[in-house]
């Protein structure tokens, strides 16, 4: 049974079904993704062919279906993300966050947190706000989603919050120095590495703009982090590989701001 009805969504993928008609899932704020049939918007005057761009936010009218595919109607208010849509370094980053969710959410599961997050994301990466640190964020909350968020607030054995961590893998947690013998294999992070990851599992995004990462430290960061989701995601995302290789031609593609 399908009823019409109204519901804020981020399309997060399209693709082609057939010769004139798309698949488009999008993440609705009351019914989580879903996925639309949308027929004919092959057609340049089809009002749904911008609507239905990865990466825009806005209303949907659309018969939704508890069963199957939902079938798409209308849409208004379409606000692209124009800057993520335009630039291919904050697209890349965009493509993983969605991709991340959509991998760490099932489909008409309802979450209007996870939902939330996304939009404010984007929002900021399309903003100019600093994509790779926005990634990271979403990056080790997702974590939670996963069901493997490691303990970060503190020292495992002692309960210590205050100073420098290391990421051990026996505990699924944090070490003080004065615990770094409980596992030799630890992850041998630098200090400031742990520090920020510590800061991304609970800064909210309102934030991002008063903190700043030198370009070596993110790259600790990033280590850090590809070790966790090797260790306890074991997810590979197409995206993730081709933002792995970005810096091979960083100097060569200008971002649009130099």
């Amino acid at each position: 049974m399908a009823h019409l009805e109204e519901v804020e969504g981020i399309v997060l993928s399209v693709r082609k079904h057939r010769e004139r008609d798309y698949l488009v899932k999008i993440f609705t704020d009351r019914y989580g993704k879903l996925m639309f049939f949308v027929r004919g918007t092959k057609n340049p005057n089809n009002k749904l062919k911008r609507a239905i761009q990865p990466f825009s936010h806005g209303t949907y009218i659309a018969d939704i279906r508890e069963q199957g595919l939902s079938f798409l109607r209308d849409a208004k208010d379409i606000a692209p993300y124009s800057q993520v849509q335009l630039d291919i370094f904050k697209n890349a980053y965009a493509t993983y966050a969605c991709g991340l969710a959509d991998s760490a959410l099932e489909d008409r599961i309802p979450d209007f947190s996870l939902f939330t997050q996304l939009k404010e994301g984007l929002s900021l990466m399309d903003e100019r706000e600093d994509p790779e640190i926005i990634l990271n964020i979403f990056e080790i909350r997702f974590l939670r989603y996963f069901g493997v968020m490691p303990e970060l607030r503190g020292c495992v054995i002692c309960g210590r919050t205050e100073g420098a961590f290391d990421y051990s893998s026996k505990y699924h947690g944090l070490l003080c120095p004065n615990h770094y013998f409980e596992d030799e294999r630890r992850f041998h992070a630098t200090p400031k590495a742990i520090h920020f990851i510590r800061l991304f599992s609970v800064l909210s995004f309102d934030k991002i703009g008063t903190i700043s990462v030198s370009e070596e430290t993110k790259k600790d960061i990033r280590k850090v982090i590809d070790m966790l989701y090797e260790e306890l995601v074991g997810l590979k995302l197409k995206s993730k590989r081709f933002i792995d290789h970005m810096h091979e031609w960083d100097g060569v593609l200008k971002r649009p701001e130099e």
